[in-house]
């Protein structure tokens, strides 16, 4: 144990939710010996699928988000099911939100969402030459429309406030560091 790690003294779980829990947490500093109470939110981790056709247009998609209320311009992406790998739920994801599928993948990053009380994680995967290769199989609470858009205009979304999902824009990020998008447009 570092100076800097806390000693958990307490958990109990407060509230199950159908994506998430909620648990209260006594912990003490190792450093200064205090107890402090925080709330820690579990949830599953995630997915992210920067989706580049062999034109090098960005496979899109548009749906409605209750949490702000909003139609958003997002990437495919969803939570990793139990038993299943990052890889194997970006697969998934993109198939059934998008109805493309690739034969070319790799993850180009990872954050946490918030480690201050998340405990989760969200995976980037970028899949190659994406095409078309069936239909969407969407949740009975998803109703999403694909676009393709040249992923050189995908920075004036940003700008104008038209993407705004802070993973959707992390992953473009890691996309960027990779030297396989630019920030700035072109």
């Amino acid at each position: 144990m570092s100076s800097m790690d806390w000693e958990l003294l307490d958990e109990r779980r407060v509230l199950e939710a159908s994506i998430f829990a909620i648990s209260k947490v006594r912990a003490r500093s190792e450093r200064s010996g205090r107890e402090h109470a925080f709330d820690i939110l579990a949830a599953p981790d995630w997915v992210n699928v920067i989706a580049l056709t062999d034109a090098g247009r960005a496979v899109l998609i548009r749906q409605y988000r209750h949490g702000t209320r909003e139609v958003t311009i997002e990437i495919p992406g969803g939570q990793v099911d139990p038993g299943e790998t990052p890889l194997e739920a970006a697969r998934r994801e993109l198939d059934e939100e998008t109805g493309y599928r690739s034969a070319h993948w790799e993850q180009i990053g990872a954050v946490d969402p918030n480690p201050a009380f998340q405990t989760n994680t969200t995976y980037t995967f970028l899949a190659r030459d994406a095409r078309p290769a069936g239909v969407q199989h969407l949740d009975d609470n998803e109703e999403i429309e694909v676009e393709e858009l040249p992923l050189d205009d995908v920075p004036a979304l940003f700008a104008a406030g038209q993407i705004r999902h802070a993973l959707v824009m992390c992953a473009f990020f890691h996309l960027a560091l990779r030297g396989g998008f630019v920030l700035g447009g072109s």
